[in-house]
């Protein structure tokens, strides 16, 4: 049977812990037992792990010789404008799963206000949601989760390929930009809100330096675009 991976929170030498809401869940859900053995993700190497000890909320594991280790994901950066949140967080779970390598919730001309007034108090739960996603698809790394940023700040990541999904581009399809720049090395997307990128801001993006690509005809929903991107993209660059 495999084993269920746990990405540490603390790790030293040979010992690795889990602190706060991510051991209470292996202590109060899956009611956790000194000598059970999981697989621990420790600074980037998958070890086995043996339950040392549960002491006020806290689990740690005594470390075994490394298992594996994992090729890097593809450098892959996400810019997601900001959208309704039970739908934003389906996509940041699923994006993770298909392994981005960073994610920066962006405020858009479109974004609602209430929405982006919201965000400050959400990014915890958001990066809770990433850490839970990246053990449940055997990543060795959550990806890194930014603050929630204004699109003129975002728009300035270098990057060796940039694309902006835009539904006013009528002639690049995604999958023939990427194909286009095969041998980048890193790479930034840009998911546009509800409603889409005001023309504006598609202005910037072209003084930035982003390239505009489709994903087709249909009219798709935020976060169906950016699961459907971010797959097109890793699959092609990896």
């Amino acid at each position: 049977m495999t084993r269920r991976r746990w990405i540490a929170d603390e790790v030293s030498a040979d010992r690795a812990s889990l602190t706060g809401a991510h051991a209470e869940h292996l202590i109060r859900v899956l009611r956790a037992r000194v000598g059970q053995e999981f697989d621990i993700v420790a600074n980037g190497v998958v070890r086995r792990g043996r339950i040392s000890s549960i002491v006020d909320g806290k689990v740690e594991f005594e470390l075994g010789p490394e298992t594996f280790s994992l090729p890097a994901p593809v450098n892959l950066t996400l810019l997601l404008a900001m959208f309704k949140f039970d739908r934003m967080e389906w996509a940041i779970e699923k994006v993770t799963e298909l392994g981005v390598a960073r994610i920066v919730p962006v405020i858009a001309r479109r974004t609602d206000a209430h929405l982006t007034s919201a965000a400050v108090k959400r990014v915890e739960r958001w990066r809770r949601i990433v850490v839970q996603a990246a053990e449940q698809s055997r990543r060795t790394a959550p990806p890194e989760f930014s603050e929630p940023m204004k699109l003129q700040a975002a728009v300035s990541f270098p990057g060796s390929l940039k694309i902006v999904l835009s539904e006013a581009e009528q002639h690049a399809a995604l999958r023939d930009v990427i194909l286009a720049h095969e041998n980048a090395s890193d790479a930034l997307l840009a998911i546009g809100p509800e409603g889409g990128w005001t023309a504006d801001e598609l202005d910037l993006f072209r003084k930035e330096g982003w390239t505009s690509a489709s994903l087709g005809p249909t009219i798709l929903r935020a976060e169906t675009a950016a699961i459907a991107a971010v797959a097109i993209t890793t699959s092609l660059l990896s």
